[in-house]
């Protein structure tokens, strides 16, 4: 059994253990209970188990939504506060760590406060219980040589996870990871691996360059990947081109058609009020396109010309490009369980250094955001525009405290025993790279070569992410080091950590380590490291040498970090080499006032469930500075869960009548995906929106937004200033 479903021992209720996914969460009752076994039959969805309790209220430790159908499954309703009469209900909540289903016959209330969800029955009886996995870990692993037609066969059985061909497949939780693939000599399918039969065909030349944009589409149409000289898809009677412009092309038909499953999809399971449903202006029979198969389905969403559709689309969370090479060929999976638009150049610019990466170094208006979006903070090693370093900074490469060197502040250079002026950025034998840019929030890379301004995405530390669970309500230990005595404003960051209810954490805060004791560091069961202190060729600073991790045969314990110091790059890539999941380095020297900045912006954003991708998205919005760092490793990593979910930003600005018009940007976060559904706790909005949505709002009042704000900790732009909600004054 991949769930286990115990009585709570110092409160009433039960505990949920989903040995899948890891997770553990509470359900309390209004007495004890004595969980029993029952069918998973019972349940209008499907559940991977289910237990009897006799009790007169559920509560779960967070704000959701409770969805309430009727004994024949027909939605009644949705909402955080209603009453229902006598009858049989079948009750959905959400979000929780699995998909959470009650059954049972009474009248009852839903009631939330700002940290718990409470279901009251008006005659306490027999209430059925029922959990089913996010069920994110692949079935097995599918081996084949790595020439471009075996792989195509590969390819081809990835939308073998999938748990629908219904547009309800654009849910998160019906799509399932896809199948890993390795390289061997024999192609080799594992039994649970099933391909199913969608009635579409992916067309395309026998090259990586052709095959690899082509994975999340496959996966997300459980589509047959077959050789041929025209890229095409092709379906039962018609026939949809992919040239030209095909990486273009490929992405339109992603967006475009995930687009229209989440409306279509209204018409199933979720009759729900979506606001893209009610505001499209496309006039199409979705009751009709919803119950034709998926081969078809997918062929009358193509008729509709991308232009008529571009402006409903949101904007898309994340691309990858994944140079075509038959060592990459094991990324795919991952790339296309993210439902990311991929792109596999096969060329890309290099970069030329001439011993420092400037801000200048990372683009125009083209790669950063606008300067009204963001707060030009002056850098120690280069200006916002690219110059000089100030002359009241100092940088956080080489040293200035331990054995071997000094700092000399008034110049706001640094001088070591090997004269790191020297030095090139991150490292001499280091290739940067500059991708090509993306209209997507958040951009990946696999290859060679250092990418600016996008994540360094690594195999090791994507089957880590498979590896690694996270219990919820478990304690989520962080450790805080500083090595340098002027950097001890930042290690206040402890105080930002551990900023929430329902989550326990261990925060510790240690300086001046030495070599041995930040050896040992590193090899300690942490979640999460933030490091603040000096980084050069020699490695990391230590109160009496260095530790260079790239030398170092170390077990690496912490699961994900900040190396807030010059150059940190390879030491953060040795990190994930080593054992971590990923985390956020710098590629050139950074100064040390917006470095503490951006390392108290993190701190937050970490401690409020962000990943490590969005986290560095927002940051960038509020410092230029930001775009001198970036991601290594699984930028997907969060050391704990959001209240919500998912990833929400919220801007405001207020209007001449005193009012406000808010908009909220949700990203997708961990199991939330990409097709996870959302409603905003705002007293105005009656819709819910699919992620990634943005939702606006045109005159908001004082006391909604407060209403809102308060339900968690969110990043608040407010008149384009980063702010918290825990912390706005309007």
């Amino acid at each position: 059994m991949s769930i286990d479903i115990d009585p709570l021992r110092e409160a009433d209720g039960i505990t949920v253990t989903d040995h899948i996914e890891n997770t553990q969460f509470e359900v309390y009752t209004d007495r004890p209970v004595d969980p029993r076994r029952r069918p998973e039959s019972d349940h209008y969805f499907p559940v991977d188990a289910s237990v009897a309790v006799e009790t007169g209220a559920i509560e779960i430790p967070r704000v959701a939504v409770v969805e309430t159908r009727g004994g024949d499954g027909a939605l009644l309703t949705h909402g955080d506060c209603y009453e229902m009469p006598d009858g049989i209900y079948h009750v959905g909540i959400n979000p929780a760590p699995t998909k959470l289903y009650l059954t049972f016959e009474s009248g009852f209330s839903v009631s939330t406060t700002d940290r718990t969800t409470r279901i009251d029955l008006d005659t306490p009886g027999t209430v059925g219980l029922g959990f089913r996995s996010l069920h994110q870990t692949p079935a097995g692993t599918i081996t084949t040589p790595t020439d471009p037609e075996s792989l195509m066969d590969a390819v081809s059985l990835l939308g073998s996870a999938l748990q629908t061909t219904s547009p309800e497949r654009s849910f998160p939780t019906l799509r399932g990871h896809p199948p890993l693939i390795e390289p061997a000599e024999e192609f080799r399918v594992p039994e649970r691996v099933e391909p199913v039969e969608s009635g579409v065909r992916i067309v395309v030349p026998p090259e990586y360059r052709y095959l690899y944009p082509v994975v999340s589409l496959a996966y997300y149409f459980a589509a047959d990947v077959v050789p041929g000289d025209a890229p095409r898809i092709e379906g039962d009677g018609w026939t949809y081109p992919l040239e030209p412009g095909f990486e273009e092309r490929t992405a339109r038909v992603l967006r475009q058609s995930f687009h229209m499953d989440c409306l279509a999809r209204t018409e199933g399971f979720y009759p729900v009020d979506l606001h893209e449903r009610e505001t499209t202006d496309l006039d199409l029979d979705w009751k009709r396109l919803y119950n034709l198969p998926l081969g078809e389905r997918l062929g009358e969403y193509l008729e509709v010309p991308f232009e008529d559709i571009k402006p409903e689309l949101p904007q898309w969370t994340l691309t990858t490009d994944v140079r075509p090479d038959p060592e990459n060929v094991e990324m795919l999976p991952f790339v296309a369980g993210e439902l990311s638009i991929v792109r596999s150049p096969e060329t890309v610019t290099p970069v030329d250094d001439d011993g420092g990466v400037g801000v200048g170094f990372f683009g125009g208006a083209d790669r950063s955001p606008s300067a009204a979006t963001r707060r030009e903070v002056p850098v120690g090693g280069v200006a916002p525009d690219g110059g000089a370093l100030g002359d009241a900074e100092f940088v956080r490469g080489g040293a200035s405290a331990g054995a071997e060197s000094t700092a000399d502040t008034s110049a706001g250079t640094t001088r070591g025993a090997d004269a790191s002026a020297e030095r090139g950025a991150v490292s001499a034998q280091t290739e940067f790279v500059r991708p090509e840019p993306v209209d997507t929030v958040e951009h990946a890379w696999v290859g060679d070569g250092v990418p600016l301004d996008a994540n360094k995405a690594t195999l090791d530390a994507y089957h880590r992410r498979l590896e690694a669970g996270r219990v919820e309500q478990s304690r989520i230990s962080v450790l805080v080091v500083c090595n340098d005595e002027q950097m001890r404003e930042e290690g206040n960051v402890a105080d930002l950590y551990g900023l929430r209810d329902m989550v326990q954490f261990d925060i510790e805060v240690r300086h001046d380590l030495t070599r041995a004791e930040l050896r040992e560091t590193l090899e300690s069961d942490v979640d999460f490291l933030h490091y603040i202190g000096h980084v050069d060729d020699r490695g990391m600073q230590c109160a009496d040498s260095y530790l260079d991790l790239t030398d170092e045969d170390l077990e690496i314990g912490v699961s994900a970090f900040l190396l807030n110091a010059c150059q940190s790059y390879q030491q953060g890539e040795a990190l994930v080499h080593r054992g971590s999941r990923g985390g956020i380095v710098t590629l050139s020297d950074v100064a040390n006032s917006p470095a503490t900045t951006l390392g108290r912006i993190i701190a937050r954003l970490m401690n409020s469930g962000f990943n490590l991708r969005t986290a560095l998205h927002v940051a960038k919005r509020e410092l230029i500075t930001g775009h001198q760092y970036i991601v290594v490793g699984d930028g997907g990593t969060t050391i704990c869960q959001s209240r919500s979910g998912i990833a929400p930003v919220v801007q405001l600005a207020k209007s001449d009548d005193g009012l406000y018009s808010m908009e909220i940007d949700s990203y997708p976060n961990g199991p939330y995906g990409v097709g996870t559904m959302t409603t905003p706790n705002v007293d105005t909005i009656n819709s819910s929106y699919y992620v990634p949505s943005h939702i606006h709002m045109d005159s908001a009042s004082k006391e909604s937004i407060n209403q809102f704000v308060e339900l968690e900790t969110l990043p608040i732009f407010l008149e384009e200033k980063l702010t918290w909600s825990d912390r706005v004054e309007l």
